[in-house]
């Protein structure tokens, strides 16, 4: 009986480990990353934006589905949803938090340990979001686009094809006030170099364009700014057509608002900034820290003239403006 009971433990002990170890493996795995995707805009809107992104998180080694998980929280462009989008975030535990603008800005309100990669058109030193480009500091970091400081430069170019003109309207969503109120305090300081009046328009929804296209109309101003904003971003191909449909002079920061029918583009690359954000995001959840990751700056712009829109204004484009655009649109 010793004997066989001998024999049957040894076996037992050369058969235990194919069924522990699998166990044990598994246990040491560790558990799939997740991140957290906060944005302004409403799902589906700029799918290009959000595939830039991913892309950058695969130019990083991750892939949704195979080794990162992704919870997204989209505000619809309703800003006041965003603090308890970003708490729900908080509250997950999410390994890292990608946003942009307001959404980044909201989250650092709410959380002081998760990393947060930003995309913003702003200057994020100057609304507090970080002490400095070159060392960020706690727990964010992320990638700046030439857009609210592109602002002067879009109604000098505006005022360069409408010259007669002594006033100008400017767009601004007054739901994002430390944005609207920037770009509103260049955009007065350039006007007034320019010797120009500036009338200020404001839009929140869809339901609001109405209301600006007929206050245009009304003020007779020679031409249009709309400032960069991501509820802007989203419907830039339906801006560009309302201002065409209406016979408005106007410029915006994104080319496709050019290619619908605005009359120029002049800006920065969003597609470009969205990659360098899933790209940070990747390199963080490999365990680099946010506030060592200097904010970097995308500084290419573009000036796109749609040609088209133009002579359906009856505008005359001059050679040397023509000569400086990026793209023509005939």
């Amino acid at each position: 009986m010793r004997r066989r009971e001998f024999i049957t433990l040894l076996g037992g002990a050369a058969t235990a480990p194919s069924i522990i170890w699998p166990f044990a493996a598994r246990a040491q795995q560790p558990a799939t990353p997740v991140i957290g995707f906060l944005n302004g805009r409403a799902p589906g809107e700029d799918p290009h934006l959000l595939a830039a992104w991913r892309g950058g998180l695969k130019e990083a080694g991750y892939v949704e589905g195979q080794n990162v998980a992704i919870e997204y929280r989209f505000a619809e462009n309703h800003y006041d949803r965003l603090p308890g989008l970003a708490a729900d975030l908080v509250r997950r535990q999410v390994a890292v938090i990608a946003a942009n603008g307001l959404a980044a800005q909201t989250a650092k309100a709410v959380t002081a340990t998760i990393p947060i990669v930003f995309v913003a058109g702003f200057n994020p030193v100057e609304v507090g979001l970080i002490t400095s480009l070159g060392h960020p500091g706690g727990n964010i970091t992320g990638v700046t686009i030439l857009d609210v400081g592109l602002g002067p430069k879009r109604l000098e170019l505006l005022h360069e094809l409408v010259p007669t003109a002594p006033m100008m309207a400017a767009l601004v969503n007054p739901t994002d006030p430390t944005r609207a109120e920037t770009i509103l305090s260049e955009l007065q300081t350039a006007a007034h170099t320019l010797g120009l009046q500036l009338h200020v328009l404001h839009a929140s929804t869809d339901r609001d364009f109405d209301t600006v296209f007929t206050s245009l109309a009304q003020l007779h101003a020679g031409g249009l700014v709309i400032g960069g904003e991501p509820f802007f971003n989203s419907r830039s191909e339906q801006l560009g057509a309302l201002t065409s449909r209406h016979a408005v002079p106007a410029v915006y920061q994104l080319r496709e608002f050019a290619a619908a029918g605005g009359l120029m583009s002049y800006g920065g690359s969003l597609t470009d900034a969205y990659r360098l954000v899933g790209v940070y995001t990747g390199r963080i959840l490999k365990g680099e820290k946010p506030g060592d990751l200097p904010v970097q700056q995308a500084t290419k712009v573009e000036l796109i003239i749609n040609i088209k829109t133009a002579k359906a204004l009856g505008l005359s484009v001059p050679l040397p403006l023509l000569g400086r655009a990026d793209e023509v649109i005939e």
